[in-house]
C-alpha cells in the first residue's frame, strides 16, 4: 500500500513536476479537441506540416536571440494561411498543398540554421520536449493559450463540424468556409507550438492526432469524441509522466507511447468498432439497429455521418 501511495504522490513533492503535470494535462485537453476537428476533417497530415513549418521561425528566432516560441509560432501561422489559400483552387487536394508547404518550410529552416553554427544543443529541447524544465512563466502562458484555444473553438464548434462533413452543403449554406479553414489552421498551429515543450517538435503529432483517434473508435456522437479526446490526452500525458518520473526515461517519449498503447487496445476492444469485439459481433449474427423504412444503421442524434464520399462509393 505505501509503495503504491509513494508512486502516486512522489511527483507532486517536486515543484518541476507539479509544472510538467500542469502542463502536460493543458496540453492534452486542448490537443484532444482540435485534434477531433482534424480528424473529422481528415487532414492529420495538416499536424505534421505545422509542427515543421514552425521549423524556419525558430531558426529565425535563434539566430537573432529572441523567444523561439514566438518565432515559431508566427511561421506556423503564415505557412498555415498560405495553405488555406492556395487549397482554394480544388484542382488541388488539400494533402498537396500541404505538402508542398511542409517541405518547403522544413529546408527553410535547414538554410537559415546552417549560417549559425552551434545550433544543436540550443534547440534540442525544441526537437524532443523539456516538460520537465519549464518555469512558472510557461505555465501561465500555455494556461493562458489554452483557455482561448478552448473559447475558439467552443465558438465555431458547430461550424467547423459542418464544414469538415460537407464542405459544398456548408458553403450552399452561406459559411464562411475559407476563413473558417483559416480558423482551424491556426487553431492546429497554437495547439501545436504551445505542445512543443511537452513532447517537442518531432513528437507533437501524436499528442494531436492519436487522443482524436482513439475517440473515433470508441463513438459514433461528435459530442462524445470531443469529451473522450481531451480526456485519453490528458490521462496519458500524465500516465506517461509518472512512468518518466519513476524510471528516468524520457517523458515526451512516454506520453507519447502510452497515448499509443491506448489507440491500439481501442483499435482491438472498442465496443463497436473494435477489431476483436467486431469479430465477435460477426460470429454472433448481432446487426446494429435499422432505421425504419430506410434500412440504413440507426446513427442516432449527434452521430458522425459518413462522408460525402463514402455516400457516392455506396451508391
Amino acid at each position: 500500500m505505501s509503495t503504491a501511495l509513494d508512486f502516486l504522490t512522489g511527483p507532486w513533492e517536486h515543484l518541476f513536476m507539479r509544472r510538467a503535470l500542469a502542463v502536460a494535462v493543458l496540453c492534452g485537453i486542448v490537443s484532444g479537441v482540435i485534434g477531433a476537428h482534424v480528424v473529422l476533417r481528415g487532414m492529420a497530415f495538416i499536424g505534421d506540416a505545422v509542427s515543421h513549418s514552425v521549423f524556419p521561425g525558430v531558426a529565425i528566432a535563434f539566430v537573432f536571440q529572441f523567444n523561439l516560441v514566438l518565432g515559431g509560432a508566427v511561421a506556423g501561422l503564415l505557412t498555415a494561411l498560405a495553405v488555406a489559400v492556395f487549397s482554394q483552387n480544388r484542382r488541388l487536394k488539400e494533402d498537396s498543398v500541404i505538402g508542398v508547404f511542409f517541405a518547403a518550410a522544413f529546408g527553410l529552416g535547414i538554410v537559415i540554421l546552417s549560417t549559425a553554427p552551434g545550433y544543436s544543443g540550443s534547440l534540442e529541447s525544441f526537437l524532443f520536449g523539456q516538460i520537465l524544465g519549464i518555469s512558472d512563466g510557461d505555465v501561465v502562458t500555455v494556461a493562458v493559450m489554452s483557455l482561448l484555444l478552448l473559447l475558439v473553438a467552443a465558438a465555431v464548434h458547430k461550424e467547423l463540424v459542418t464544414v469538415s462533413l460537407d464542405r459544398e452543403t456548408a458553403r450552399a449554406a452561406g459559411l464562411p468556409v475559407f476563413a473558417l479553414d483559416i480558423v482551424l489552421y491556426a487553431l492546429v498551429t497554437v495547439t501545436v507550438v504551445i505542445s512543443l515543450q511537452a513532447v517537442g517538435n518531432i513528437l507533437v503529432l501524436a499528442l494531436l492526432i492519436t487522443p482524436a483517434a482513439c475517440a473515433r473508435l470508441l463513438t459514433d456522437r461528435i459530442g462524445a469524441m470531443m469529451a473522450l479526446a481531451p480526456a485519453i490526452g490528458a490521462g496519458s500525458a500524465v500516465v506517461g509522466l509518472y512512468l518518466s518520473y519513476t524510471y528516468n526515461l524520457a517523458a515526451g517519449g512516454l506520453i507519447v507511447l502510452v497515448v499509443t498503447a491506448v489507440f491500439v487496445l481501442c483499435w482491438l476492444f472498442a465496443p463497436r468498432h473494435g477489431l476483436l469485439t467486431a469479430g465477435r459481433r460477426r460470429d454472433g449474427g448481432a446487426s446494429p439497429a435499422r432505421e425504419p423504412g430506410t434500412g440504413e444503421p440507426a446513427t442516432g442524434t449527434g452521430a458522425v455521418p459518413p462522408r460525402p464520399e463514402a455516400r457516392r462509393a455506396e451508391t
